[in-house]
């Protein structure tokens, strides 16, 4: 068993990823992604949380989420919203009456500064074409890169090379 420990701190930033069952290509459709903002809108109304970055793949979803002040319960925002998912798809259930929808944990990151968020929501915004996916950021259309545009913290040509504040990162 892992020694892992969880970082919670009241009103922390966050880095996720979240990924598949055995990296099934469980947002493969956009009634599959839309499912998934459904659960995030019902999630967040019931138990408010900033998303800052996010963009969904095909088998996995990274986010920068800033939780309010005085919360630190990330945990179980995750599993609101990835039972909501996992009632709505059909799979295989497990032994222990669990369907095979997601892998059973995730990867959280607590955000320390300025830096660390910038390098993180970089990631979020360039994980599709570090796939292959697209060749511009803007070209994937799960992803929040669009109202970070309107921001101002991008250019629409961001995104057609690798960052190089995040090169040779591996966060799935």
């Amino acid at each position: 068993m892992s020694d892992y420990r969880r970082c919670f701190v009241k009103g922390g930033c966050y880095f996720f990823t979240v990924v598949s069952h055995r990296r099934r290509p469980l947002f493969d459709t956009d009634g599959r992604v839309e499912l998934l903002r459904q659960a995030m809108r019902e999630v967040k109304g019931a138990r408010p949380f900033e998303i800052q970055a996010m963009v969904v793949m095909p088998d996995h979803v990274h986010a920068v989420w800033q939780l309010p002040d005085g919360d630190s319960d990330f945990l179980r925002r995750w599993r609101d919203i990835k039972h909501h998912v996992s009632r709505r798809i059909d799979a295989a259930v497990n032994l222990r009456g669990e369907k095979s929808v997601w892998q059973r944990r995730f990867w959280e990151h607590l955000i320390r500064d300025q830096e660390d968020w910038r390098r993180h929501v970089d990631y979020v915004h360039f994980n599709p074409v570090k796939h292959g996916l697209v060749t511009r950021a803007g070209d994937w259309r799960y992803r929040s890169f669009l109202t970070a545009v309107r921001k101002g913290w991008y250019g629409l040509d961001w995104g057609c090379m690798e960052p190089e504040d995040i090169r040779d990162w591996r966060l799935e």
